[in-house]
């Protein structure tokens, strides 16, 4: 199946798709040892990671196409106690051009009309110096691509696979961002199940710290 993964697919997506997934572990052990300081989730979606971050005294913004996704993370973040107040901006991230600077961007399986690896380049540049820069996507596995069930937080169905268009690899990630600029942390390949009896996911993480 072809996406266009355009405004019309995620308001179509999240139309009645399940909300309530956890955070993904890959953003706890990224931001371990960091100050809590200002983060974007560009892609947010239902906006998992995003309140796991404000609970933890990050001041957030979540950004994203879906304004049913904005809408399902709001009344989210409003049932939870004990969280930093999140900013929710509906805008297309592949395009949107922000004027601030954050101390940590991240991405979370987001799926942009855009090239991935040009979205990747794209939101690198929202990083403040010293800022960090964590992309977690799906892992480019030519075998595997096409059999294992796409269940990550953006919930689609079984059938609903991501695309080898959606897939990225440690060597695209890493190299958009110039050596010059930055410092590749962690750049891992990584499987993690979801729920028992749903194949794996196959994961790509990226962490890397602005150093201009």
């Amino acid at each position: 199946m072809t996406h266009a993964f355009d405004k019309d697919y995620w308001e179509s997506h999240w139309d009645g798709a399940a909300s309530e997934a956890p955070s993904n572990p890959y953003v706890a052990e990224a931001v371990r040892g960091l100050t809590p300081g200002r983060a974007l989730d560009a892609g947010c979606g239902a906006g998992a990671e995003a309140i796991w971050l404000a609970a933890r005294g990050w001041q957030v913004t979540g950004a994203d196409i879906s304004g049913r996704a904005l809408a399902a993370a709001a009344e989210r973040a409003d049932a939870a106690t004990g969280i930093e107040p999140i900013t929710w901006i509906e805008t297309d991230v592949s395009t949107w051009q922000p004027d601030d600077r954050w101390d940590l961007v991240m991405t979370n399986y987001a799926h942009p009309a855009t090239p991935q690896l040009d979205f990747y380049r794209h939101i690198s540049d929202w990083v403040a110096p010293s800022g960090v820069l964590l992309i977690v996507g799906h892992r480019h596995v030519p075998d595997a691509a096409h059999h294992h069930t796409h269940a990550h937080s953006h919930s689609h169905s079984p059938e609903d696979q991501p695309p080898e268009k959606a897939t990225a690899t440690i060597a695209g990630i890493t190299g958009v961002l110039a050596p010059e600029n930055w410092r590749i942390d962690v750049a891992e390949e990584c499987e993690r199940t979801v729920r028992d009896g749903v194949p794996p996911l196959h994961d790509i993480v990226v962490r890397a710290t602005r150093l201009v």
